[in-house]
């Protein structure tokens, strides 16, 4: 796999479940850390793993074949259910850097684009072709070219759709405070004119604080 400043390129496997949920992704038990370490493990752990803990072989990410893959092909609607930033960071660290699928749950897009992890939205048909073609050639490589709007394989190119703002925030390795804080000048300058113009409400909060200990 390999990943730069404008594309994702890597092996992929395929998950065919329509509405995967975020508690699916990362189940509850795994929430319980006050830090992002040791999500890898939790990562569509009851798809992995028995009651037992025991691994399922039928399941894809179990197949040794399947060792290493850092980009998912799945379904429709994926990553809906609760705002779980968690199934995120346990998607990129148990070495996922893009999902390609027909749609996505909001919140889920919204902390993945602003965590690096790419996500790709192409037609149903476009991911049912691509879920074949990874599950016959398991060593087939996907590019994702996010600079130029691009899913490439040995057979297809074709195009996604993906807003300026999360093209800039990926290509620059920024997330949304790093977009922000590109507009710093003309923040401090809009703030200096509005505390001109409005001077009683700058720092208010502080200034009701020491009213009261006083």
């Amino acid at each position: 796999m390999s990943e730069s400043s404008g594309h994702i390129q890597g092996r992929a496997a395929a998950i065919r479940i329509e509405n995967l949920d975020t508690d699916q992704i990362m189940p509850k038990q795994f929430l319980r850390g006050i830090d992002k370490a040791g999500l890898a493990e939790g990562l569509l752990h009851d798809l992995r793993f028995d009651s037992q803990g025991n691994p399922r072989p039928g399941f894809v990410l179990n197949q040794p074949r399947q060792h290493g893959v850092s980009i998912l092909v799945g379904g429709s609607n994926f990553g809906c259910g609760s705002s779980r930033e968690h199934a995120v960071w346990g998607m990129q660290q148990f070495g996922i850097q893009a999902v390609i699928a027909p749609s996505y749950g909001e919140i889920f897009y919204s902390n993945a684009m602003n965590n690096q992890l790419m996500l790709v939205m192409l037609a149903p048909e476009e991911i049912e072709f691509l879920s074949d073609e990874v599950e016959q050639d398991p060593e087939m490589s996907i590019l994702i070219d996010v600079e130029r709007r691009r899913v490439v394989t040995k057979s297809r190119d074709v195009p996604f759709a993906i807003s300026d703002r999360h093209r800039e925030m990926f290509l620059k390795k920024l997330d949304v405070i790093g977009l922000t804080l590109q507009q710093r000048d003309s923040i401090t300058s809009f703030s200096e004119r509005h505390w001109q113009k409005y001077p009683w409400c700058k720092n208010v909060a502080s200034q009701t604080r020491r009213r009261l200990s006083a």
